[in-house]
């Protein structure tokens, strides 16, 4: 939520994936969880980043060849009487979440904005990336993105 604050977004533009058995795991958003795994490697952009370990930017995401399967699930819980489908993500940031001394990365975070037509969002600026890197390095240090699983919340394991 403060990520989503931050960068005035909504909570569902915002998602942590967790790397696990070479697949991202959905860790947000919630309704995100039990939906599958993005393989690493593969050609998707969450797995292109946890490969490269290199932040980026994505003004033309919508241009980008990409499977749209998660932008189509929606919240469990979402209001029976909202029934058009969700907004397809226009902009992206993806950035990796690599520990110190790591080779590899633990996870990727990523901000998008929704919108019905790329024009209708604004795009991110490299100073919101590095903004978002910033915080990438303060979340490679938490628990629950350890590969370590024992040291995780127990709501976290397996």
């Amino acid at each position: 939520m403060a990520l989503a604050e931050f960068f005035h977004v909504q909570s569902s533009e915002v998602a942590l994936l967790r790397l696990e058995d070479n697949a991202l795991l959905f860790l947000h958003p919630e309704h995100l969880r039990s939906t599958g795994a993005i393989p690493v490697p593969s050609s998707a952009v969450a797995a292109h980043t946890a490969m490269s370990k290199k932040a980026e930017i994505f003004n033309n995401f919508a241009l980008i060849k990409h499977a749209s399967i998660f932008e189509i699930i929606r919240p469990s819980d979402a209001d029976i009487a909202d029934q058009q489908a969700p907004l397809p993500i226009q902009k992206l940031m993806s950035v990796p979440i690599v520990g110190h001394g790591q080779s590899t990365a633990l996870a990727v975070i990523q901000v998008s904005h929704k919108g019905a037509e790329p024009r209708f969002t604004r795009d991110f600026s490299r100073e919101e990336l590095h903004d978002l890197e910033l915080v990438a390095q303060l979340l490679a240090a938490a628990p629950f993105l350890s590969h370590d699983r024992s040291t995780q919340h127990p709501k976290l394991r397996g």
